[in-house]
């Protein structure tokens, strides 16, 4: 490789921050930093087998998921070696998910993505003692490969509305697990068309001819040595998808298939061996690893937008475009403040997230522990900050890695960059492990609730607030600082769902259903619960950041509570509508804080590439023509292209067999 690009070093020599401070703080401490670089040298240690080759895009589908597999059983092989204390609870498969697997080896994901991310946690939230017993080590070990199976053809989100079956038989103390009709073939378990032999099947459980609801049953679906399929087990895979193609979704359906009845997993809800239902204690400890798995997804949208905001600053400084006074060479387009928006509105964003992701699996270890102790006071809390979260992180990850392609003009289209690759991950995101609308409105619902009994009940933590802005004599005054902007946003998510409040009792009043109501004010509650979404990012980001800042030498942390103003400021900018609706704010003060907005781009303009640079993504991780560390973008560029094998000969054949006598006149 050649030397780096000059300005990319220019760039580095602006930071007035140690870089390696804030890598570390990202990282939760000089330990964990070294711990991640330990396991990217592990897995480098692998780098032709997992990096080489002829890329994806130029593969067949079935060539790609026989190339993932390759690499996933390398990955995976290595990542055993990390599993030989056996440490196998939450946390620690949180760390291994942002860390090896959070990392995509594969640009396009893996077919074990499930197994570790659904497979293995519900196993261990769901499965009593002799099950985790029987099965837990053998997963561990991937001696057998596992998949989750919820979603059906027919049904997504609306789980009580699942038709697959599971009949308990006292004669032969089995479940019969049966699809009834082909809109209840499972559809989309990541890993189950060709390479899980095992899957968590939700079924509606039938006993004793009652139907208890879904609850959750290991089934497997191959054969452990031929790996066909099982009798009476129609399963296979989904076929091409906008992105995420080496995940290899599958479907699944069943025709009177029996499994043994231990088979149910059984450690909060189980049937006896003559067909009694025994109710879980407490019903609601099963949504625990759903929960757990929207705090996976919240990581992974960081870590998607850190790959995409590094492509983009990176190749912003490296680009020159234009001239901003005739005779001047081209600058950096970096240098346009309207890149800068781009850039750095996406980079704040990051940043934000990275901060709500750390609240909320620090408030899920804390609720989910009271759960289990029987304390189910802040369950709907976490449920609705757990949707929540999911709905915004993917979202703006969506959105502000669409922002970073375009910033990267025409360049950014190219698979090379990973910028659409990346898209396609952040953009599936925010549809699966539940509908981001569907998820607001659940958020919603529990803020209704939370608001008919504002003056009844004590108020958890993340809505306190609500009683505070609506109390009687409370100063809605407009201040255009950070904790105004905060209260702002407070006052803006009070007074909509007071207002869809109003909504539906007036149309119930009125002779309307409450159901019909609900559906009809949903686009309002939809609204009111983006902005108390969007109230709790910016009020976590200023809390938690201002916190770690007092440990923090001065030049970090005068960047850091930059990047918190920006982010409050951008998006008071973009709510101006709802602002300008309910709050007092001004003409005066939008036009203050645009001057404000702008001036804090000027001012972290220079740390732009030294901000992205603490992410510290290895070039073999980022994947990156336009992001390399190196800003060689236009070699690598150039290199990447005669990889295509349609320039691994000077004349394609199609030239003498269509163009040439298409040309002469002879077609």
């Amino acid at each position: 490789m050649g030397k780096v690009n000059e300005d990319l070093v220019k760039e580095r020599a602006k930071c007035t921050f140690n870089v390696e401070e804030l890598t570390y703080f990202l990282d939760g401490g000089k330990d964990k930093t070294l711990e991640r670089k330990e396991r990217e040298r592990v897995i480098l240690t692998k780098r032709e087998e997992l990096f080489g080759g002829v890329p994806d895009e130029y593969l067949s589908h079935k060539e790609k998921y026989e190339n993932s597999m390759r690499k996933a059983v390398t990955l995976f092989g290595l990542l055993r070696k990390h599993q030989q204390d056996n440490n196998t609870d939450l946390t620690n498969y949180r760390n291994l998910l942002s860390g090896v697997l959070g990392a995509s080896i594969s640009q396009d994901g893996s077919p074990f993505g499930l197994h570790y991310i659904m497979f293995m946690p519900v196993f261990m939230s769901q499965a009593d003692e002799k099950q985790q017993e029987k099965w837990l080590h053998r997963a561990l070990n991937c001696s057998i490969i596992g998949s989750y199976a919820q979603t059906e053809l027919g049904h997504g989100t609306f789980i009580r509305g699942l038709e697959t079956t599971a009949t308990y038989d006292p004669s032969t103390q089995e479940f019969v697990l049966h699809s009834p009709t082909l809109t209840s073939y499972k559809w989309w378990p990541g890993g189950l068309g060709n390479t899980a032999n095992y899957c968590i099947v939700i079924a509606q459980l039938y006993s004793k001819g009652e139907c208890h609801g879904i609850h959750s049953f290991i089934v497997q679906v191959r054969d452990e040595d031929t790996h066909m399929p099982l009798p009476g087990i129609k399963v296979g895979e989904i076929g091409v998808k906008m992105g995420l193609n080496s995940v290899n979704n599958g479907f699944l359906g069943f025709e009177n298939v029996r499994i043994p009845r231990t088979n149910m997993l059984m450690k909060h809800a189980k049937v006896l061996e003559d067909g009694t239902y025994v109710k879980s204690k407490n019903n609601k400890l099963i949504y625990g690893a759903m929960v757990f798995v929207r705090v996976v997804i919240v990581f992974d949208s960081v870590n998607y937008l850190a790959k995409a905001i590094t492509v983009g600053a990176r190749y912003s400084a490296v680009r020159r475009q234009s001239q901003l006074k005739e005779g001047e060479p081209e600058r950096q387009i970096l240098d346009y403040v309207t890149q800068q928006d781009k850039i750095l509105s996406a980079i704040a964003a990051c940043y934000a997230m990275k901060m709500n992701a750390r609240r909320l699996w620090d408030t899920f270890n804390i609720i989910n522990d009271q759960l289990h102790q029987g304390n189910m006071e802040r369950l709907g809390e976490l449920h609705a900050l757990a949707c929540c979260l999911k709905a915004i992180s993917t979202t703006d990850s969506s959105m502000f890695t669409t922002l970073c392609r375009l910033a990267c003009g025409g360049h950014g289209y190219m698979t090379s960059s990973n910028l659409p690759p990346t898209y396609a991950l952040t953009t599936a995101s925010c549809t699966y492990e539940g509908d981001n609308t569907v998820l607001l409105l659940q958020t919603a619902r529990f803020l209704l609730k939370t608001w008919r009994q504002i003056d009844s009940v004590p108020l958890t933590p993340t809505v306190a607030y609500l009683k505070t802005v609506s109390a009687p004599g409370h100063s809605d005054k407009w201040e255009s600082s950070v904790e105004g902007i905060i209260r702002g946003f407070q006052i803006v998510s009070m007074r909509k769902i007071s207002s869809c409040l109003d909504s539906m009792t007036n149309k119930v009043m009125s002779g309307m259903s409450q159901e019909d109501a609900w559906n009809t004010t949903s686009i309002q509650l939809v609204s009111a619960a983006e902005s108390h979404s969007r109230m709790i990012v910016i009020s976590t980001f200023y809390e938690d950041m201002s916190k770690a800042m007092k440990t923090m030498s001065a030049p970090l942390a005068a960047v850091m509570n930059q990047l918190i103003e920006l982010y409050a400021v951008y998006w008071t900018l973009e709510r101006l509508g709802d602002l300008l609706q309910y709050t007092s704010i001004s003409n005066a003060d939008v036009i203050h804080l645009r001057s404000w907005y702008e001036e804090l781009l000027r001012k972290i303009r220079p740390n732009t590439i030294g901000l992205v640079d603490a992410f510290d993504i290895i070039d073999e991780l980022l994947q990156s023509t336009l992001g390399a560390s190196d800003g060689r973008v236009y070699e690598r560029l150039m290199e990447e292209a005669l990889k295509s094998p349609l320039n691994a000969e000077p004349v394609n054949q199609s030239f003498h067999k269509y163009l040439k006598p298409f040309m002469q006149g002879k077609l």
